[in-house]
């Protein structure tokens, strides 16, 4: 028996929707990773993009444990001397609570172009409203 190995045109692309309202950040990433990846597939290849679409609502509405919301920090560096600035999760929350999922499921995706590709198909959005109705998408359970 051979072992076949997938390619993008094997299969098609399903639409999922997370509502991350009340789900820890740490927890909710891995299952949005997995599904950007295809991991949830009997045909996953680690080299061929075989995931699907995710669609996550309620973007700041996001629990962490701890004293993450106050310590935790996010580093920006312009290039230029001195140019070097952190913001805490917090002031994060208020101001681009999309940074915070998509900055933790980033991490968990490979660091090369297949990488890139996927995180694409994330969709964040705050509030309980997003615009891809017309893609019939499924809970993720």
């Amino acid at each position: 028996m051979k072992t076949t190995l997938a390619t993008t045109s094997d299969h098609t692309k399903s639409w999922y929707v997370v509502d991350a309202a009340e789900e820890t950040l740490g927890r909710i990433s891995v299952k949005i990773a997995n599904v950007l990846r295809g991991r949830h597939k009997a045909i996953y290849t680690p080299h061929a993009d075989t995931g699907d679409f995710v669609v996550v609502i309620n973007a700041e509405k996001i629990k962490v444990s701890g004293k993450k919301n106050s310590d935790k920090s996010y580093m920006f560096y312009s290039g230029w001397m001195g140019g070097e600035s952190h913001v805490t999760m917090a002031e994060m929350r208020a101001k681009k609570p999309e940074f915070i999922i998509e900055h933790a499921v980033k991490g968990m995706l490979p660091r090369n172009i297949l990488g890139r590709k996927m995180i694409k198909k994330l969709k964040i959005h705050t509030g309980p409203t997003h615009p891809y109705e017309a893609q019939q998408p499924k809970p993720l359970v």
